[in-house]
């Protein structure tokens, strides 16, 4: 499956909540993998914002069960917000590459 075939795909918890569409992803270049998918496309490079869309509107793709006609996503990555320091060291990261 390719990165952009589920661009447009509903996310829904294992639970059955909505949580949003996928709208973009952040791919690990050195791994070769996909880390996160965003609900929220990249509008800037400022941290601040990056640390937001991070934080609120993204998803471990290790939290991800199937991907089928939806995403599903563990319970566990129900909330989307990142760790404060692993949202750190990627927001840093992020904007030393833009």
């Amino acid at each position: 499956m390719k990165v952009s075939d589920i661009y447009s795909m509903d996310i829904y918890s294992d639970g059955g909540s909505y949580l949003g569409e996928v709208r973009d992803a952040i791919v690990d270049l050195e791994k070769g993998e996909v880390s996160r998918l965003l609900m929220e496309e990249w509008k800037s490079s400022d941290r601040e914002e990056i640390k937001r869309t991070l934080q609120q509107k993204s998803i471990l793709f290790k939290n991800i069960k199937n991907i089928g006609d939806v995403v599903l996503v563990s319970q566990i990555g129900q909330t989307t917000k990142a760790p404060e320091s692993g949202a750190s060291a990627e927001v840093n990261d992020l904007a030393t590459r833009r």
